[in-house]
């Protein structure tokens, strides 16, 4: 490098530390990550110790294990539980998800190919087809599915005896499952989301593993920031671990991960470039609300559901906005983390957005 010639560390284009669906380098990296078996995996303790006792009674048994579903937000570790789950019964494992069933006759190839004992993982269960949807009660129950042969009058079913077998159902949105086939599951595990010394632990295994040189306070930054979610945890691990080798000696400190972070706009709470901007046009443009969504929308340049699916969730978890049936308001927690002072209604009563008596607003739709 010339004398007086710098080089700015510029993330990648285009990429969401925060977001907690995996990108195909998740998925090449959690692959390596992934514990392997329920000792190694990190949090969710009731699930952990509900799901042992299940595979421990169905062992002993010399039995299959009941049929497992798993709810929770993406990224808490369902896929990584449904490897465990089959690691700890000695079967293999068949993975599909839900919006590659759009058949029965899918469904039907690949439960007529399971082997006795086999665990077959669905990803985002609650997105089959309706007709494939049906045929999976009938096989969850008696290991059994009838194939249409023919059409009309003439059409005739053959039932097809199924090997007893483990279905590991995960889903993001349990509420979409309908109720006749949430019941044939015999055991529901909620995933919730990680804690900071519980997010803490992960950075310091995957430091581990990827030989990184993390110290305490490190790990704690990176897990402060992750929004309570291991994959967005270890994104921000690797990210870090880059900026540290390109301008740092290699260690991560909290002072080169809160740098790192600052560089990828991951600010401490977690909120990254999209948050801040619907914090901000909520707070500067329209005074903390209320507000449509749409208008919102249009006031940060995003679309209406990237706006709803992708910044709202974390925004209203960590309490800096909220929903009514008004619009969208931004709470005192929201001027507070963007350091700016709500503004007062007439009179003194409180800021506008915080319910002030009377109070409409010419944004809601």
């Amino acid at each position: 490098m010339k004398a007086g010639v710098t080089v700015d560390f510029v993330p990648p284009p285009g990429e969401r530390l925060v977001g907690a669906v995996a990108d195909h380098d998740d998925q090449a990296v959690e692959a390596a990550l992934r514990p392997k078996d329920l000792s190694e995996f990190v949090g969710q303790e009731r699930v952990r110790e509900q799901l042992d006792l299940v595979l421990k009674a169905a062992r002993q048994r010399g039995a299959t294990a009941d049929h497992i579903l798993l709810s929770g937000a993406p990224g808490l570790g369902k896929t990584t539980l449904s490897m465990i789950i089959a690691a700890e019964m000695g079967a293999p494992i068949r993975i599909t998800s839900g919006p590659a069933i759009q058949h029965a006759g899918d469904l039907a190839a690949i439960l007529s190919s399971l082997t006795e004992g086999e665990v077959l993982f669905l990803d985002e269960i609650h997105r089959m087809s309706r007709p494939a949807e049906e045929m999976l009660y009938m096989a969850m129950e008696d290991f059994r599915v009838d194939v249409i042969v023919g059409k009309g009058p003439g059409a005739t079913a053959i039932p097809l005896e199924l090997p007893p077998f483990t279905l590991v159902g995960a889903t993001t949105r349990a509420g979409l499952l309908p109720p006749p086939l949430r019941d044939r599951f015999g055991f529901t595990g909620h995933m919730e989301f990680y804690a900071p010394a519980e997010l803490e632990r992960v950075v310091r295994r995957s430091a581990g593993l990827l030989d990184v040189a993390v110290d305490d306070d490190g790990a704690a930054e990176i897990a402060g920031r992750s929004r309570g979610t291991p994959r967005i945890a270890n994104r921000l691990l690797r990210r870090v671990r880059d900026y540290a080798q390109v301008k740092a000696d290699g260690r991560i400190t909290r002072e080169t991960a809160a740098q790192a972070l600052e560089v990828y706009e991951v600010d401490a709470r977690g909120l990254d470039r999209l948050d801040r901007a619907v914090l901000t046009a909520l707070l500067k443009l329209f005074g903390g609300g209320p507000v449509g969504l749409s208008t919102l929308a249009v006031a940060v340049g995003e679309e209406r559901e990237t706006v709803e699916e992708v910044a709202e969730p974390f925004l209203v978890r960590e309490g800096l906005l909220a929903r009514t049936p008004r619009g969208r308001i931004a709470t005192p927690a929201a001027w507070e983390h963007l350091g700016m002072v709500p503004p007062q209604v007439a009179g003194g009563a409180g800021g506008i957005g915080q319910g002030g008596p009377g109070q409409r607003s010419l944004f809601a739709e």
